[in-house]
């Protein structure tokens, strides 16, 4: 385990670029691959790239909501205080790597942008109380929950085709939560995970032979949770008063109550992901109490977004040369020419991790796959839905060394990339092995 985990993060410490160094080196991989393996000229494929580089604003407004709504949530006095106290169970540096893992796992699956902030956190609070916690893989264990997101309630495959007017409405229907957030096999590698990936990270931290830890006093609280730096309560002016007032966000919150009510009891539990986005902007609104501190934690988290909202135009463009070339499909077709029924779930699985690497978007993938795996799926006898997690899986599945999402975890603990990510490829691996069995034998 030493010299495993040992031989990654020398590999990732010394190769791994920035993440927008790096969508940058993907985009011209990409460009190079569209040349070599389809028809398009080098004119044509960068006219794909240009001409796509903003279709994913909409979606992108989607993701940095889920971040936004998630962090301030996480940092909500309520929550803080509940990170700090679930903080002071741990009193060995192993009781600390475990705890951080399953907390992580466990607010990545209500929501991967809470999971993502609340595990950062979550973890400076563990290495302020913890001594000798080595604090990167620390940090990697809490990134390590975001691998169960697509499967869990904010996933954005499963909440996409739970959504009215989707584009492959027409194929495959409206496919409810039910079929694949709570279907079975996905509840199986839940579970599974759940198990194996804390017990991993305990044994990387017994593998380490130095630990590399943090100064306390250089983990300060964050200045979104420093209540003097927000409330100013001392103005009486009417604009001051009406910033503090309680009284105008508990009326908003009473309208989305309202609102949510009429929904689940049209809808039932169908997960969306504007719903989940409306539920955790209500409730972070009201745990933080009135509009002036909501609003100064809104800014605070937007910052932690500044990554997703500048790459994400890179990605789309890669997205773009991938589907307009033929060459994201072409990959697909080419696992599908290899699959069987009982296979097919398996392949479409790898094949999603593979393309994750270009474009980390479950969105975007889901727009390059969807066309040729539903379709494929229908006609070999496999379930849609399973067909759809196993492209969600195969996109949360890469994450773990696609830095692009650990970006907001990493503003929050204060480190770079290359630092965690010799940890998360022992993630892939194991989380890879799991993943696929369920998806083969199950």
């Amino acid at each position: 385990m030493h010299k495993l985990t040992g031989f990654f993060d020398h590999l990732m410490r010394r190769y791994l670029p920035d993440p927008f160094v790096l969508a940058v080196l993907l985009t011209f991989f990409t460009f190079i691959l569209s040349l070599i393996f389809t028809d398009s000229g080098a004119i044509e494929t960068v006219s794909y790239w240009g001409d796509s580089f903003w279709k994913l604003m909409p979606f992108t407004m989607q993701m940095v909501l889920v971040l936004v709504t998630g962090y301030v949530l996480a940092v909500a006095p309520a929550v803080h205080r509940l990170l700090k106290s679930l903080a002071g169970l741990a009193r060995t540096p192993g009781q600390g790597i475990i705890l951080v893992t399953l907390c992580s796992f466990v607010a990545c699956w209500i929501n991967w942008g809470f999971g993502l902030i609340s595990g950062a956190l979550l973890a400076r609070h563990v290495a302020r109380q913890v001594n000798g916690i080595d604090y990167r893989l620390l940090i990697a264990s809490a990134y390590s929950g975001f691998l169960i997101w697509h499967g869990g309630l904010s996933g954005s495959v499963p909440l996409t085709i739970a959504t009215p007017g989707h584009f492959m409405e027409e194929t495959m229907g409206l496919v409810k939560s039910s079929e694949t957030i709570f279907a079975s096999y996905n509840l199986i590698i839940l579970g599974c995970l759940l198990v194996a990936m804390p017990l991993l990270n305990w044994l990387m931290m017994k593998g380490i032979q130095h630990s590399i830890t943090v100064d306390p006093k250089l983990l300060e609280e964050p200045t979104a949770i420093k209540p003097a730096a927000i409330e100013q309560e001392g103005s009486d002016t009417p604009a001051r008063q009406l910033e503090h007032s309680r009284v105008l966000v508990l009326v908003l919150g009473a309208f989305g109550l309202v609102y949510l009510w009429g929904y689940f009891a049209s809808e039932g539990l169908n997960l969306t992901l504007n719903i989940v986005n409306f539920m955790f902007l209500m409730l972070g609104l009201m745990l933080h109490g009135h509009a002036g501190r909501f609003l100064s934690v809104v800014n605070d988290g937007v910052k932690g977004a500044g990554g997703i909202i500048i790459q994400f135009p890179l990605y789309a463009g890669i997205m773009g040369m991938m589907m307009s070339s033929g060459l994201g499909q072409g990959i697909s077709n080419w696992f599908v020419s290899i699959s069987s029924a009982e296979s097919f779930p398996l392949f479409t699985f790898l094949s999603a991790g593979l393309l994750n690497l270009f474009i980390p978007s479950g969105g975007g993938q889901w727009a390059i796959q969807a066309p040729i795996m539903i379709p494929a799926a229908i006609e070999l006898g496999v379930d849609p839905a399973k067909a759809a997690m196993a492209v969600a899986w195969g996109d949360a599945w890469t994450n773990m060394i696609q830095p692009f999402w650990a970006l907001p975890a990493l503003a929050v603990a204060g480190l770079q990339a290359r630092d965690i990510m010799g940890f998360c490829i022992m993630h892939l691996l194991l989380s890879g092995f799991i993943i696929s069995a369920v998806f083969f034998l199950i």
